[in-house]
């Protein structure tokens, strides 16, 4: 085995125990993100936010950070919609929202992370980590062997799966 193979091997070793636990947390973060758009695992709260005197129905949704804000009724001081209601005079909405656990939210930010957070950073050093994970794996092993290979040709078939269901 030649002095690259063996020192891709010892680097792709540790950084595949320090990864281990990393892509545990993405691996539950990524799977939490599948159900962003349904209920599973949120819990109702009742919010109270004011937004300012006499905003119209059309701009409520934008203001409350509500998408696809149903209005189901309106008089001249109140706005009902389907998650509460807002009063024109006082500028004060009510309305229950669907939140995650703290803990689960903390998790899905971690995907949601941008150049803003600090997860930011987290983020970048995975990427780099699993493209070097990936590569290393091909230099473990001799040209001639078998299994290079073989991993070659998996490989190969996990791109073409990716690229497949990235086009469905």
């Amino acid at each position: 085995m030649s002095k690259i193979s063996k020192t891709f091997r010892v680097y792709h070793r540790y950084l595949g125990f320090f990864l281990a636990g990393i892509m545990t947390i993405y691996a539950l973060s990524g799977t939490l993100m599948i159900f962003r758009t349904t209920d599973f695992l949120k819990q109702e709260k009742i919010t109270e936010r004011e937004i300012g005197a006499n905003v119209p129905a059309k701009e409520l949704g934008a203001k409350l950070f509500i998408r696809n804000l149903q209005v189901l009724n309106e008089d001249e001081n109140t706005i009902t919609f389907s998650q509460g209601s807002y009063d024109k005079t006082t500028g004060i909405a009510k309305y229950q929202v669907k939140e995650l656990p703290v803990v689960l939210q903390k998790l899905e930010r971690l995907h949601k992370a941008t150049t803003n957070s600090p997860l930011y950073y987290l983020n970048i050093f995975f990427g780099i980590s699993l493209l070097f994970f990936s590569v290393s794996a091909f230099f473990m092993f001799t040209k001639t062997n078998k299994v290079l290979r073989k991993g070659l040709y998996v490989a190969l078939a996990g791109v073409v799966f990716a690229v497949v269901m990235i086009l469905i």
